[in-house]
C-alpha cells in the first residue's frame, strides 16, 4: 500500500524548529497527537504561531460549534481540501450535526434557515469577485446574525482557507495516516 507523502517535512516538538518546539509541546500536553497540519506548520514559526494566536481568539468567538463545523466542512469542500473534509465529517457529528445537516453544510447550506443564511452569506464572499450582494447581508441579520458574529464567521472562514491552503500546498497525510518518511526517521 502506499502512503502520501507531504511535500514539507512532518515536525515534531523533536525536529520543529526552535521557535516552534514550544507551541507544539503545548498541542502534545492538551491533545496528546500532533496534527499533521501543525506538524509541517512548524517549519515556520512565524505562521505556527500566528495560527495558534488566531485559533485562540476565536474560541472566546459567540459562534456555536455546530456553526463553526459547517463553515468548516463548507470551506474544505470548496478547497478540496481531503483532510479538511475527513476532519470536519467526524467532528461535525461529535457537534451534534446529523449526516443530512453535514452534508447540506458543505454546500453552503443548512436545514436550519438562521444557519443557512450565514452560509450562503460566506459562500458569496468566498466564491467572489467583489463584495457578497447587499441582501445576502441583510438576510443574515434578519436571522438573527450580529455584525459581531458575521465578522466572526468571516475570520474563521480565513483560518479554515489558510488550512485548506497549507494541507493542499503540502499535500499533508490526513492525520491517522502513516507516512513512509516519518516511519523511517522515527527508525
Amino acid at each position: 500500500m502506499k502512503t502520501q507523502m507531504s511535500r514539507f517535512q512532518i515536525h515534531d516538538d523533536l525536529t520543529a524548529p526552535e521557535g516552534s518546539a514550544p507551541v507544539l509541546r503545548g498541542v502534545l500536553a492538551t491533545g496528546g497527537q500532533l496534527p499533521n497540519f501543525l506538524g509541517v506548520l512548524a517549519g515556520s514559526p512565524a505562521a505556527l504561531r500566528a495560527y495558534a494566536r488566531f485559533r485562540s481568539e476565536l474560541r472566546h468567538g459567540h459562534l456555536a460549534a455546530m456553526t463553526l463545523e459547517r463553515i468548516s466542512l463548507a470551506v474544505a469542500e470548496q478547497s478540496g481540501s481531503k483532510q479538511g473534509i475527513e476532519l470536519h465529517n467526524r467532528t461535525a457529528r461529535s457537534a451534534g450535526l446529523g449526516l443530512d445537516e453535514v452534508a447540506l453544510a458543505r454546500e453552503f447550506d443548512s436545514g436550519d434557515r438562521c444557519e443557512a443564511a450565514l452560509l450562503r452569506y460566506l459562500k458569496a464572499l468566498l466564491q467572489g469577485p467583489g463584495s457578497p450582494p447587499m441582501y445576502l447581508h441583510e438576510e443574515a441579520r434578519e436571522a438573527g446574525w450580529s455584525d459581531e458574529q458575521i465578522l466572526e464567521a468571516i475570520a474563521y472562514c480565513a483560518l479554515e482557507r489558510f488550512t485548506a491552503m497549507i494541507n493542499l500546498a503540502g499535500d499533508v497525510p490526513t492525520d491517522g495516516s502513516v507516512e513512509e518518511s516519518r516511519t523511517l526517521r522515527a527508525a
